[in-house]
């Protein structure tokens, strides 16, 4: 077996094989908190003075979010490890002399579109391919309601789509509004267009999802409550027009990223590793609690927090995992974390299911599909659903892996591409990946963290 990832780049894509090479030991990091880092830009943006960030991820979505401030009024810049970042106030943000391009980011764009739907501003975002089949309709509709205008390209299915142009409204229209989905990057467009709206905003939010948002407006000095109803509804509550006060902010660990090595260590036989600094927000941290329901060997070393975040050493050793039905009411808690959770299944013993997940399909691609079929090459038994997978796994033996010439397809999904990495390492004959490149996007240096864990324990 190759003792490290095979690269074989072209001009067009880089397609890369993963293959076993025995333990996954030692001690590491991961980038910094996707969904962290995009608000420690936009909310330091919007403060008046200088706010510094150390840990900030440092990939395509995160770099997509800083240049599009950029264009707006805001100066960010970068010396050693720290971002600086100098804001332009609540409702000072800039008109932008161009289209802004998110490339493919998905949480870039719709929590933008909520900045600038307050602002008397009028911005065009764009993207890539896959960013622009992604529906918006979601974040469109709430922010219409606040006043902003909306120019949109509609899908073949009738779909609001990128490329899209938002004409603020200032002052915008406070309101009541009720997620009508479980999305906290819905939550954080209202949120973020609220600050410069006068007036109270108010979301009814029915399932908990991430709340990064609501701690760190909190942080940052926004007039911001959070309660919860008779009904067990949780209530936010915003008085816009407050002025932010700069912030100094240290990013844990992504969750989301730590999920691949801990789920790789967790297969591959004889591994033990660390995964240190992770974000352990209980809003995240789904997939370890069904992890562990699994089996797994996991367990959190020196807890503590830090910029209001729960953070922890994460000890992750191999271990027999066991099929389970999954609740479908933990899914806004670990919605990205599915697919390295379908790869964990495939090597689990007997069956297990999962439901509620129709979010998966309009994600960077739809990963329900492309999990089924992928797994499916890799000689996976599986049954796609409308809402979720169900899987029978291989009671602990390597999956067969991809017959010869053929590859993997990601669809340009940077969780796909990872969560068969993963599954190569538990092949007989390993696996390729069509394209390793959208990888970037949020965990650059995951090939070679992946060569570092497999050459420490030789």
């Amino acid at each position: 077996m190759t003792s490290k990832p095979t690269d074989h780049t072209t001009s067009d894509a880089r397609s890369v094989s993963f293959a076993p090479t025995g333990p996954l030991t030692g001690r590491i990091t991961v980038p910094g908190d996707k969904s962290i880092s995009h608000r420690s830009l936009i909310l330091s943006a919007l403060a008046i003075g200088k706010s510094e960030i150390t840990g900030l991820l440092e990939g395509e979505d995160v770099l997509a979010t800083a240049d599009a401030l950029r264009a707006m009024g805001a100066t960010i810049d970068k010396k050693e490890n720290i971002w600086t970042v100098h804001g332009v106030g609540v409702g000072g943000l800039i008109q932008p002399e161009t289209a802004i391009d998110l490339g493919n980011s998905g949480t870039s764009v719709r929590l933008l579109m909520g900045l600038v739907a307050s602002h008397d501003i009028s911005v065009t975002f764009t993207g890539d391919a896959s960013l622009s089949k992604r529906p918006m309709g979601r974040v469109v509709d709430p922010l219409s309601l606040m006043g902003a205008d909306f120019t949109v390209r509609t899908s073949t299915d009738g779909k609001a789509c990128l490329p899209l142009t938002v004409r603020g409204l200032c002052p915008a229209v406070p309101m009541e509004y009720r997620l009508p989905v479980a999305s906290a990057q819905v939550k954080s467009a209202i949120l973020l267009a609220g600050l410069n709206t006068p007036g109270l905003t108010r979301i009814i939010e029915p399932v908990l999802t991430r709340d990064h948002s609501e701690t760190m407006l909190k942080g940052f000095g926004a007039d911001i409550a959070v309660d919860v109803d008779q009904d067990g509804n949780r209530i936010i509550s915003l008085v816009g027009e407050s002025e932010l006060v700069p912030q100094t902010i240290t990013v844990p660990g992504d969750p989301s990223s730590a999920a691949f090595p801990i789920v790789a260590a967790l297969l591959v036989p004889g591994s033990d590793i660390t995964v240190e600094n992770v974000g352990i927000n209980p809003t995240r941290a789904g997939l370890f609690s069904v992890l562990q329901q699994m089996g797994g060997d996991i367990s959190f070393e020196n807890q503590r927090t830090v910029g209001g975040e729960k953070v922890a050493d994460i000890h992750v050793k191999h271990s027999k995992l066991n099929g389970i039905k999954v609740p479908a009411d933990i899914a806004p808690s670990m919605i990205d974390e599915f697919p390295i959770l379908f790869v964990a299944a495939s090597l689990a013993d007997g069956q297990t299911t999962t439901t509620g997940l129709s979010e998966l399909r309009v994600k960077e691609s739809d990963r329900l599909s492309q999990m089924a079929e992928g797994l499916g090459l890799l000689g996976v038994a599986l049954t796609e659903k409308e809402d979720g997978l169900i899987i029978t796994g291989s009671g602990g033996q390597p999956l067969t892996g991809c017959a010869t010439n053929t590859a993997i397809k990601t669809a340009l999904d940077h969780r796909i591409a990872m969560s068969f990495a993963v599954a190569g390492l538990v092949t007989n004959t390993g696996a390729t990946v069509d394209d390793m490149s959208p990888a970037e996007t949020s965990f650059p240096g995951f090939i070679d963290l992946l060569a570092i864990l497999q050459s420490a324990a030789k």
